[in-house]
């Protein structure tokens, strides 16, 4: 079995809310505000998926973004997985129509269960992961930023039943620390459901991932990862640079 390792790509006010560092053959600020390009980054560097975030679509439930979205689908030849905003079936659609391979929601989880049911219904829930953001056990949304009072593992029961087959787990008090995956939280989710888990947030080094990828059996087949590979933190990432140096 495969593990994937997915970059994430962070988009605000139509740029990159990071940059990467480390990397010589970067070295012209613009080239790392630009989503698109950054997105070849990640494809030059081996990925096999790339996790986009619109915090435009998350903050003002705007679509200015989808246009760089569609972009970025059509420019890499791997798999976009996209998340931020989406609270309608006319945003469904609209971002679908981009090209995306697969939808992360997570407000309309909570709030309007019987249109999650519906995108599932119509797309099939392999194109639909739902996002699981906790704190201290508690579900939180809205970027993470209102409480819902709702326990994960209730929560996690409710979507099971519905149908749900992916969830993309945070604990959000180690997300952009570098401080490890909360791997017993994951496990537990991934014990008590009938869907596969994406990681999302703490991963520091090689060694985390190779934890994860030992997981595989209970159905934890990938991890998002985000400031360890902006900051250039796995050896493997040179090598990759000359395998692939002429993908540009």
């Amino acid at each position: 079995m495969s593990f994937l390792v997915i970059p994430s790509i962070d988009i605000k006010n139509g740029k990159t809310v990071r940059v990467v560092q480390g990397i010589p053959e970067i070295k012209s600020k613009t080239y790392e505000d630009d989503p698109v390009k950054m997105a070849r980054i990640w494809r030059s560097e081996n990925a096999k998926m790339i996790h986009v975030v619109d915090f435009d679509g998350v903050s003002k439930h705007t679509r200015t973004n989808f246009k760089i979205i569609e972009e970025i689908c059509n420019s890499v030849i791997i798999p976009v997985q996209f998340a931020g905003g989406i609270r309608t079936m006319e945003d469904v659609n609209a971002i679908m129509q981009c090209g995306i391979a697969r939808l992360v929601v997570a407000t309309m989880a909570i709030e309007n269960k019987p249109l999650l049911i519906d995108i599932l219904n119509k797309f099939g829930n392999t194109k639909i992961a739902v996002a699981l953001d906790i704190i201290k056990d508690e579900v939180v949304i809205f970027n993470r930023k209102r409480k819902t009072g709702i326990n994960y593992k209730d929560f996690v029961k409710d979507m099971d039943i519905i149908g749900v087959k992916r969830f993309i787990v945070t604990d959000v008090e180690r997300n952009g620390m570098l401080g490890g995956p909360n791997i017993n939280l994951v496990l537990e989710i991934a014990k008590m459901s009938n869907a596969k888990i994406t990681v999302s947030g703490g991963i520091r080094n090689k060694d985390e991932l190779i934890d994860l990828q030992n997981l595989q059996n209970y159905g934890i087949d990938s991890v998002i990862v985000g400031r360890a590979l902006y900051e250039n933190r796995f050896p493997c990432q040179k090598l990759w640079r000359i395998a692939e140096s002429g993908i540009f």
